[in-house]
């Protein structure tokens, strides 16, 4: 504890600039509260001695970046509750072998010249591989590296396509079947905390390095899945250099994949078939929640959860822990008169998850922004509230493009209609928009939650609530003026009809899409929690209902739904 007291004296942003410092914060975060200590949670290579059987399916637990530690102790736990189910059960790790990845932020790098000439590998990798390796090797899992499976003919052509590609055909490469360059695009955008490069410095070599990484990921997992017969891939995320390579590469030769992600709730997880959520949940077949059980009781426990968001009492991340919520107190600090027609509007982080998506209207959010705006401009009978993402500046990425510098770059002087709610305000986000007549977003989640409650949405982008017969959505920039021009609704209230589905499609969302774990307890800090077993048996079948869904589904290919509401206590 003396050590890390006095690296902390040293102030986050000092540690950053100190490689050395840097390198012991993440050695002492590995050591001490990082990776699962498997040896004492379950016996030195408990699994090697479980009892023998015929393995029912190989699985890739294809963990890559070590240095994620919610990833690294999230997969390492599933890898041994299949592997004690009868799997057999690899794990990858990249062993410095990619010039990038998603360890990789610019925050890291006060002199970015230092990431453009030399990578990770000089700060990062040795504090990646060796200590996600070992946890590994703990549970008698065989581990394969990324450079075992890159030839020196792989290499030279990397290096010729990285060269050779012109900047603007990076983002629509592809190697055969491999989408290759969309997920190089968002790897550097990540990197940059920004929804594009320009004028960046270094942004044309950074992006090329995330090139030659995802290039590499493409060769290694191409020749791997050749090498080794797998039934299914399980990789974080689905996006990003290089798990969103990796999930290309599966499919390309018919190995099923399974993503995941950390989700809201506190100790539960996302997995979805296929491909990340961020696809998956928009297009999810509405049979999968119409027809579940619905009772009053879970009415009530959803309108629970969704009240506790406010402040998020219960959700691993809180952006506000003590919102503004009195009406009349936000109405007298952002200048609005909510007894006039009011539209509000809520952005997404810039940088995130920045993806294809076929039926989008607009080329990225900014767009959408700033033509809303001038949309509104034109309507003085309206007001647009915009709240901007919290997470801009309370994420743990920060943006570093921030939504209110476009909106002034586009107008210096802002419509006298428009309010604009900066991230850093402690106006609550739900109080505000509850005022309003009808709520526009892009992608946030917040969209399911509004709904729920009543409140009408308009759907511009990319959010889960699409396609679910509960928003209005827009395909095309006509369809989204077209209901624009509806403004203001004759009612500031969804139907009874369709606020009752946008519940059932909320519990569905938030308590059976959303699988509980019981092994992980949360913990303050990073990471935001650690795994906790008590013996083999906690993770043997039955002991843990989600872990059961979660590892059926990778086995099987069954839903990622947990059945919630047959689990609840019932009101006497």
């Amino acid at each position: 504890m003396g050590l890390l007291k006095v690296l902390n004296g040293f102030g986050r942003d000092a540690l950053k600039s100190w490689p050395l410092a840097r390198k012991v914060m993440r050695w002492w975060r590995a050591g001490h509260r990082g990776y699962p200590r498997w040896k004492e949670l379950l016996g030195a290579n408990v699994l090697r001695t479980y009892p023998a059987r015929p393995p029912v399916k190989r699985v890739l637990v294809a963990t890559s970046v070590g240095a994620y530690l919610p990833g690294a102790g999230l997969e390492s736990l599933v890898a041994a509750a299949l592997a004690v189910r009868g799997a057999s059960v690899d794990a990858l790790l990249c062993d410095g072998a990619l010039p990038a990845c998603s360890d990789c932020l610019i925050s890291w790098y006060p002199r970015l010249e230092r990431f453009v000439t030399r990578g990770p590998q000089a700060d990062l990798c040795s504090t990646c591989f060796p200590p996600a390796e070992k946890m590994y090797r703990a549970l008698g899992i065989p581990v394969h590296r990324y450079s075992t499976f890159v030839s020196a003919e792989d290499r030279v052509e990397a290096d010729r396509l990285t060269q050779s590609v012109p900047i603007h055909e990076i983002g629509s490469f592809r190697l055969g079947e491999i989408v290759v360059g969309e997920h190089a695009v968002a790897g550097a955008l990540r990197f940059y905390a920004r929804g594009d490069l320009e004028g960046e410095q270094y942004g044309e070599e950074v992006l090329r390095r995330y090139f030659h990484a995802a290039l590499l990921t493409a060769y290694a997992l191409r020749r791997l899945l050749a090498h080794m017969v797998y039934d299914v891939v399980v990789v974080h995320h689905g996006i990003y250099v290089p798990m969103g390579i990796i999930g290309s590469a599966a499919r390309a030769v018919g190995v099923r994949v399974v993503n995941w992600n950390p989700a809201y709730r506190k100790q539960s997880f996302i997995f979805s078939h296929g491909d990340t959520y961020h696809h998956t949940l928009m297009n999810e077949p509405t049979d999968t929640w119409e027809s579940m059980q619905w009772e009053p009781h879970h009415e009530v426990a959803l309108l629970d959860y969704l009240k506790s968001r406010w402040r998020g009492t219960q959700d691993w991340i809180v952006f506000h822990d003590r919102p503004e919520e009195n009406v009349g107190r936000i109405a007298r600090e952002l200048g609005v008169d909510f007894g006039k027609p009011c539209v509000g509007l809520l952005t997404n982080v810039v940088w995130d998850a920045q993806l294809h998506y076929p039926a989008n209207a607009f080329s990225g959010m900014i767009d959408w922004l700033i033509q809303t705006i001038r949309y509104f401009a034109t309507r003085p009978d309206l007001q647009l509230l915009i709240r901007i993402h919290p997470a801009e500046i309370r994420g743990a990425i920060p943006s570093r493009q921030l939504a209110a510098a476009e909106i002034a770059r586009a107008f210096p002087v802002l419509p006298v209609n428009v309010i604009v709610v900066p991230p850093e305000s402690q106006v609550s986000t739900y109080a505000a928009m509850l005022q309003c007549n009808a709520v526009i977003i892009y992608g946030t989640k917040t969209g399911v939650e509004l709904t729920s409650v009543g409140k009408p949405v308009i759907v511009a982008g990319e959010a889960w609530i699409r396609n679910k017969g509960i928003t209005l959505d827009a395909s095309s920039r006509d369809e989204y003026f077209e209901l624009l021009d509806s403004l203001p609704l004759d009612s500031p209230e969804l139907p009874a009809e369709v606020v009752r589905r946008a519940r059932r499609y909320a519990y569905h969302f938030f308590f059976r899409r959303m699988i509980p774990v019981r092994s992980v307890e949360p913990t303050p800090g990073w990471p935001p929690f650690q795994v906790r077993v008590a013996g083999i048996q906690s993770l043997a079948r039955g002991s843990d209902p989600g872990m059961d869904v979660i590892c059926d589904g990778i086995l099987s290919g069954s839903p990622f739904v947990y059945p919630a509401e047959r689990g609840e206590r019932r009101d006497a």
